[in-house]
């Protein structure tokens, strides 16, 4: 048995705790976190290369086979998460070694419990694990929202906190549930159990899907349970927003992983339990987004209702419920994933050269770099609203195209559409506030620090890679969506854990 598939877990949880019982030994701490960090991604990308195989690798934690033991999977989507994780994250660690990570204790440490937590919701396949390793990244985000203090972060994070502590209790409820009446906890078990169901077992056990569905939509920012974002992400420092990129993506996972296998077509009476709640809540969260970016007053708030649009766009293609549509949307995922964190990362840099006025979308002094500044917003920009020739384009059209036609066609098209140009209206605005209607005077203050540059350059380089390599990038979707699909896959599981 390999153990490449426990890596991604491993690796943070290590530096994670090194980290906290090491000195204070700034240097030294910098140096394990960039290293750990920067580990996960070719790590990512081996464990891609396995998975594209297309079998599914199960490691049984202490060699206990399911659906009794607790065992990891590796597939195509877990694998696909992997790297979207790890090339985040990566970004945003060496943006804060910068001087970031100085505004508050444990940065470092935090930092590697949250990608703990998010690795290990990519690949566990036990529902209660996937609670853990909810609970583990969320503690790590409680405190790193306010990593910096200041009054806006504390209220955005009370409010923050007060939500996911009323999602994770709802998240026990729907567990507890489940198991009372599956008797297992491994997914693909608890899959098995759901299809067998009796009639008087189906709406306790659809009461409890629709609970989850609650706790996953507050994570992934389906309206109604978006509102707790825009504050969080605006407040947040620049490494924290960026990394926070990702976290709606793991609600977002957590629905097609939960509702695709325990809810998925097989499900007898259950079968599609939140197709019918995700279509019309995904397209007015893609709405209602859009217009909160145009009204935003500060960039990060721009930025992050553009978040929720995302979030909104990808639940809608999920909903349609076909591979295409599917494959299409895990694209865009790598996508808006990647562009929103660089972006999170290049408002800082604005931020730092325009004084009081920071993020605010008011007139202010003129940049000291505002050349380079507004090439790689303008760059950003074209890509977040999807226009050609970047990444944003061709994620929109490969969503477009993967549209069945019929009475779903229209409503995804005419929203996706109007969202997009919603937000390049309110981009636009944004830049010429920032670039164009300025003073004459630049801060003596101001700084454009190489090394933030670098990793926010670097980040935003993403969008022309998934260009360049968009094609197989885009087949490896495609597959990772129709891996989702095989029923046979699965089943195995329960009768073997190998490597």
């Amino acid at each position: 048995m390999t153990h490449l598939t426990i890596l991604p877990i491993l690796i943070p949880l290590f530096a994670g705790s090194l980290l906290l019982m090491l000195p204070s030994m700034e240097r030294l701490k910098r140096s394990i976190s960039v290293l750990s960090t920067l580990a996960l991604l070719p790590l990512a990308l081996l464990l891609m290369q396995q998975a594209d195989d297309g079998q599914l690798r199960v490691y049984a934690l202490g060699g206990w086979q399911p659906p009794f033991g607790i065992v990891l999977m590796l597939d195509r989507l877990a694998a696909l998460m992997l790297l979207a994780t790890a090339v985040l994250a990566s970004a945003a660690v060496l943006y804060a070694v910068r001087g970031d990570d100085r505004l508050g204790l444990r940065f470092h440490a935090l930092f590697q419990f949250q990608l703990l937590g998010i690795n290990g919701a990519f690949l566990t396949g036990d529902l209660f694990n996937l609670f853990v390793f909810f609970e583990i990244l969320l503690i790590a985000s409680y405190a790193l929202l306010m990593h910096g203090n200041g009054p806006e972060r504390v209220r955005a994070a009370l409010h923050y906190v007060i939500l996911n502590l009323a999602g994770s209790a709802l998240f026990l409820i729907g567990v507890g549930t489940l198991y009372g009446i599956t008797g297992t906890l491994n997914m693909v078990d608890m899959a098995r159990q759901v299809a067998e169901a009796s009639p008087s077992q189906a709406p306790v056990l659809a009461a409890a899907g629709v609970v989850l569905l609650l706790v996953f939509g507050l994570k992934a920012a389906l309206l109604p349970l978006y509102f707790w974002l825009p504050r969080a992400y605006a407040a947040a420092s620049a490494p924290v927003a960026a990394l926070f990129a990702i976290m709606t993506k793991v609600g977002i996972y957590s629905i097609l992983r939960v509702y695709g296998l325990v809810f998925g077509p097989e499900a007898g009476e259950l079968a599609n339990l939140a197709q019918p709640w995700l279509w019309p809540l995904a397209l007015a969260t893609v709405l209602l987004g859009a217009l909160g970016a145009l009204a935003a007053t500060t960039l990060q708030g721009m930025l992050a209702y553009l978040v929720v649009v995302s979030a909104g766009t990808l639940l809608a293609a999920l909903a349609l419920g076909t591979p295409e549509a599917q494959g299409a949307a895990l694209f865009y995922l790598l996508h808006s994933t990647w562009v929103a964190g660089a972006l999170f990362l290049l408002a800082d840099l604005v931020a730092r050269q325009r004084g009081d006025k920071a993020g605010h979308l008011v007139q202010g002094p003129a940049l000291q770099n505002p050349r380079l500044l507004g090439a790689a917003f303008f760059f950003g920009a074209i890509a977040v609203a999807g226009l050609p020739p970047l990444s944003g384009f061709f994620a929109k059209l490969a969503l477009l195209q993967a549209v069945p036609p019929g009475g779903g066609a229209l409503p995804f098209w005419t929203v996706l559409l109007i969202a997009g140009f919603i937000a390049l209206v309110g981009l636009s605005r944004a830049g010429s506030t920032l670039f164009w209607r300025t003073g004459n005077q630049v801060l003596g203050s101001a700084e454009l620090d190489g090394g933030r540059l670098f990793a926010t350059l670097a980040l935003l380089s993403g969008s022309l890679l998934l260009v360049v390599f968009g094609q197989p990038l885009l087949d490896y979707a495609q597959a990772s969506a129709a891996q989702l699909h095989d029923p046979n896959l699965y089943r195995p599981i329960l009768g073997e854990a190998g490597a």
